[in-house]
C-alpha cells in the first residue's frame, strides 16, 4: 500500500477528480494550501502599494492505494494536470505500514476500499495484465 501526494493547480481539480474516479480511486482528501516552488512571484499593486506574492495557491489531494491503484492513480494524475508550464506541481509516492477504520477496526486494504472494491482492484488488476502483454 502506498500513500499518494499531489500538489497541483486549483483549476486543475476538475478533471484531476474525473481522472482518478475513472480508474477507479474514489477515496481522496483535498486540501487548499500555499507554497513556493520553482513558479517566479507575482508582482501586484493595492491602493499604490507593491505586494510581493512568492506564495502559489494549491491544492493538495491525498489517497492511499493499494498496489493494482498505484501506478494507474499516477499515470492519472500525470495527465489530467500537466499543464506543460513551470508550477504544475508534484506526486510523492510513500509507503504505508498500515490502515485502520476506526468505525470497524479494519485493517489494510479493507480499510481502504468501498463495498465494491473487489470488483475495481479486479478490473484494475485485469487491465494491468492486458497492458502487460500488449505488444
Amino acid at each position: 500500500m502506498k500513500l499518494i501526494t499531489a500538489i497541483i493547480r486549483p483549476e486543475k481539480l476538475p478533471e484531476v477528480k474525473q481522472a482518478l474516479f475513472r480508474v477507479g480511486v474514489t477515496g481522496m482528501t483535498l486540501t487548499r494550501v500555499t507554497g513556493h516552488g520553482g513558479e517566479g512571484e507575482v508582482i501586484q499593486h493595492y491602493r499604490a502599494n507593491t505586494v510581493v506574492l512568492d506564495f502559489h495557491e494549491k491544492v493538495r489531494i491525498e489517497m492511499a492505494c493499494s498496489e493494482p491503484f498505484v501506478e494507474p492513480c499516477v499515470r492519472a494524475i500525470l495527465e489530467s494536470a500537466r499543464t506543460g508550464g513551470v508550477g504544475d506541481g508534484k506526486i510523492f509516492v510513500q509507503p504505508l505500514d498500515d490502515v485502520i477504520r476506526i468505525r470497524t477496526g479494519e485493517r489494510m486494504n479493507s480499510a481502504l476500499t468501498p463495498v465494491n472494491a473487489d470488483d475495481v482492484q479486479r478490473q484494475a488488476q485485469l487491465a494491468a495484465v492486458g497492458r502487460a502483454e500488449a505488444p
